[in-house]
């Protein structure tokens, strides 16, 4: 997942908004949103390659989300960054042991951001940091460094983001995310992977032959727990191949 923006407002009708796009490598073998066999009441997608997943939802108002740190010279983790996703969605432990519990291992995985929450709280760790923390109301952005590095696709789809908040539309939230405007070269950011690849990288929805956003995803919660889920499914440039909605 490379694009996360999302408004969370404790107490209002709407108290949890997200908008968010996976990027991915096209072959690398996906499952769209479902509820999955062993944990019928987690519904998220699925990384068939190493088994979790980059965002989903679960009982008791549980919902996570991953990007991943963009750094050519990180080091490889030995454990894979979805399987952080799929725990908390499937366990009991509360935002803050989990977030805790997290940090003390994130040496284990690759470079990643890790959003999760429940009814009552929304809390947020970056592996660089180690340092989780509970979020306080407001609209936030994660791409692929800290949050609310104000990269100009996630600047741009946030503030797109606080236009729609007070009647929240799940199709003006996924033509948020289609975005495919590339930035000008001199508002590019530098994360050492070349011109070309920045560029490519950075519009809200990417698209090529072998790289690109395989799924947009749409959440919506409201006040009485009910949680709206909507996933398009993407194959190589942006063509469309499958959509599924959810209420739970």
């Amino acid at each position: 997942m490379c694009l996360i923006v999302f408004a969370w407002r404790p107490g209002h009708a709407l108290p949890l908004i997200v908008a968010a796009n996976r990027d991915e490598f096209y072959a690398r073998p996906t499952l769209a949103l479902a509820p999955w066999e062993e944990a019928p009441q987690v519904y998220a997608g699925r990384d068939l390659e190493a088994g979790g997943t980059w965002l989903g939802i679960g009982p008791q108002g549980r919902f996570a989300a991953l990007t991943n740190i963009r750094d050519p010279r990180q080091a490889l983790g030995s454990r894979s960054r979805g399987e952080l996703v799929a725990a908390f969605l499937k366990g009991e432990q509360t935002v803050e042991a989990y977030l805790a519990q997290v940090a003390s291992r994130a040496d284990q995985y690759s470079g990643f951001n890790l959003l999760i929450g429940n009814d009552h709280a929304l809390g947020y760790v970056n592996a660089r940091e180690a340092a989780p923390r509970l979020l306080e109301a407001g609209v936030y952005g994660l791409s692929n460094a800290q949050l609310d590095t104000p990269w100009p696709k996630l600047v741009k789809a946030r503030s797109r983001l606080e236009g729609l908040l007070e009647k929240p539309d799940p199709e003006q939230l996924l033509a948020l995310l289609a975005d495919d405007e590339p930035v000008a070269d001199a508002q590019l950011p530098e994360t050492g992977v070349g011109l070309a690849t920045e560029k490519l990288l950075s519009s809200a929805f990417i698209a090529s032959q072998n790289y690109g956003t395989r799924a947009s995803t749409v959440l919506i919660v409201d006040d009485r727990g009910q949680r709206q889920l909507i996933e398009r499914s993407f194959g190589p440039f942006g063509s469309l191949v499958g959509e599924v909605k959810r209420l739970v």
